[in-house]
């Protein structure tokens, strides 16, 4: 029998919300196959699974918040026998499993006999319980002033005269992420519609009454006041405070680099790299191709530095339990921006075996994915390196931060012109700044010397990427 536990989709991530699941018990499932989605600060993110076999048992009812490595299904390898079904038990000598919560199954409604709040039964008299009955008296708020605190008529008309309390909202069902999110932007969950399970309000719910509301606020009349507020001619007009969507992606990325910062000790290199000749090689090789199959200067880069980290594997892999972990697959982690802010890193797995053709394949489909809305967790959970890339924004060199427990980042900057001194002569090349940025606790100075010295190699032969 297989556990089928709740994954780590990265270093910040300490437990998620089991959004929903796609398969029930007796369904047959193959490695690979989605059977449930996840929620985190970062987006619901369909999990994978990584065995194959025959779903035996669902641990986890769907809404429920689960910590990282929490056995969420049992899995039953085909032609194994199915496990025995208890016998039957007496209700009250029943443990429930830890993990049946199931907040969103509303339970049974009971007649519980009343009590005073220290726990005690009520004393009352069948008169003044009835009384109580008719004049529709809460009994376990009402404080009794007979013999030995027992409820009387008086008491009973008193309480009746009391102003009745005003009826509470009924509790909203909402995802912590959710409700971190409406904290956060001034969102009252009661005027939220959820389409979770359920019922329950999930982040993008949120995301949409934000949305609606700014559009409300957008359709209100020009007032006299607003009219003598507005500006003189020349002026700027005052721009409406931003709504920051990604506000739990952004706690969660500064929790990470935060731990990173903390217990990590960093150490920086850069070197600068000519790519005229491979940029000269790149648009001579897209000539040759339609323009859908053209191929984007960063694939070199992304191939060249998955090849230079087979050269020098120190860099590939984890600081677990206090030592270094070195990974034989390079799944390098590209960091991609989401259009409404912040940073999600899938990996594009084994990038060193890849042809250029299937890394710009691999790429383009990871950004689809990832702003879409629709990654698994086999993008998020393994990668071994993350590279940057922030060339298309104008900066010309980065300083990343190491994702935990990886033990580097690559970052490279925009490829501009410059004066480059070679064989005697000064001329104007094509130059790009590469950084690492390394894990004094797993690697020192030189072996990230090496790697960049690597990573030049390659990038001066295109040919042979």
């Amino acid at each position: 029998m297989t556990e089928f536990k709740m994954p780590s989709l990265g270093a910040d991530m300490e437990s998620g919300v089991l959004y929903d699941w796609r398969v029930q018990p007796g369904d047959l499932v193959k490695r690979g196959d989605i059977v449930a989605a996840v929620e985190t600060d970062k987006g619901v993110i369909d999990i994978e699974v990584f065995s194959d076999g025959v779903v035996e048992q669902l641990l986890v009812a769907e809404g429920t918040r689960v910590p990282v490595g929490a056995v969420l299904a049992l899995i039953r390898a085909e032609g194994e026998k199915p496990a025995p079904v208890p016998a039957a038990a007496p209700a009250a000598a029943v443990e429930a499993h830890p993990m049946d919560q199931r907040p969103f199954i509303q339970p049974p409604s009971t007649q519980p006999i009343p009590t005073h709040n220290g726990g005690g039964r009520l004393r009352i008299s069948p008169a003044a319980r009835k009384l109580a009955a008719e004049l529709g008296v809460e009994l376990s708020a009402v404080v009794g002033s007979g013999p030995g605190g027992a409820i009387t008529l008086a008491d009973v008309e008193k309480a009746a005269q009391r102003p009745a309390a005003p009826p509470q909202a009924a509790p909203v069902q909402a995802s912590p992420v959710a409700r971190r999110l409406a904290e956060a932007l001034g969102i009252d969950l009661q005027t939220v519609s959820g389409t979770g399970p359920h019922g329950t309000i999930c982040r993008g719910d949120v995301e949409q009454r934000a949305a609606e509301i700014i559009r409300q606020q957008a359709a209100i009349p020009v007032t006299a006041k607003v009219v003598r507020e507005t500006p003189v001619e020349g002026t700027a007009a005052p721009k409406p405070p931003a709504t920051d969507f990604q506000a739990g992606m952004r706690r969660a990325i500064a929790a990470a680099m935060s731990r990173a910062n903390r217990d990590i000790p960093h150490y920086y290199l850069e070197t600068q790299i000519d790519m005229t000749h491979a940029l000269q090689w790149l648009e001579a090789e897209n000539l040759k191709r339609s323009i859908k199959d053209r191929l984007l200067p960063v694939v070199l880069l992304i191939k060249a530095t998955a090849k230079a980290l087979g050269d020098v594997p120190q860099l590939n892999g984890y600081w677990l339990e206090d030592q270094l972990q070195v990974q034989e697959a390079v799944h390098l982690g590209f960091a991609i921006a989401l259009r409404q802010g912040g940073l999600v890193t899938p990996a594009i797995h084994q990038a060193d075996t890849l042809t250029l053709d299937e890394v710009m394949a691999e790429m383009r489909d990871l950004i689809t994915r990832t702003r879409s809305g629709r990654l698994r967790s086999s993008d998020l959970t393994d990668a071994t390196v993350t590279l940057t890339s922030l060339g298309d924004t104008g900066v010309d060199k980065v300083y990343g931060v190491i994702y935990p427990p990886q033990v580097a980042l690559v970052g490279f900057g925009k490829i501009r012109e410059q004066p480059w001194a070679q064989d005697g002569m000064i001329g104007i090349r094509q130059v790009v700044t590469a950084t690492v940025a390394g894990d004094h606790r797993a690697t020192d100075g030189r072996t990230g010397a090496q790697f960049l010295v690597t990573l030049e190699k390659y990038l001066q032969e295109p040919e042979k990427l």
